[in-house]
């Protein structure tokens, strides 16, 4: 069965639900759980005004926010008695679908636990999805979670 979960996680609740699922299969399976986090700068760095510098302070202050989420998120497995780790990386690297799946395939994950959103129609077409593309993509099965309630359109 399933002994090593890799969890992507941004701090969203809906990643938070991942997680908590993550946990509950760890605990069934007796699996570790690596927690992933990208740090994607491209949103920030679209919504510059084209007079304001990159600077380093900026990636230093969303470095240090995505390691804030991978500490919590490690607390919790310890908290629970899950074992594991986590790693941080950023979109200079590549895409955060990519990212994800080069880091399952370098772990060896052999699941991949994602918190979405569920959106669909329109909203999928704009915002676009990293947890579709990993779906498609993974050579591993991949367990989606949604908060509880409907899909946001």
């Amino acid at each position: 069965m399933y002994q090593r979960i890799l969890v992507p996680i941004d701090g969203s609740p809906t990643s938070r639900r991942g997680l908590q699922e993550a946990m509950a299969v760890a605990k069934l399976t007796n699996a570790s759980v690596r927690l992933i986090h990208v740090v994607d700068q491209l949103p920030f760095t679209l919504s510059l005004d084209p007079t304001t510098a990159w600077t380093g302070d900026m990636y230093t202050m969303l470095r240090e926010a995505g390691q804030a989420i991978v500490n919590e998120g490690k607390a919790q497995l310890d908290a629970a008695g899950v074992p594991g780790d986590i790693a941080l990386k950023d979109t200079l690297e590549g895409r955060v679908c990519d990212l994800v799946l080069e880091e399952a395939a370098h772990w060896g994950a052999d699941l991949i636990v994602i918190g979405t959103h569920g959106r669909r129609g329109p909203g999928r077409l704009l915002l676009g999805s990293d947890a579709e593309q990993i779906l498609r993509l993974a050579p591993v099965p991949v367990l989606l979670v949604r908060l509880s309630g409907p899909a946001t359109p």
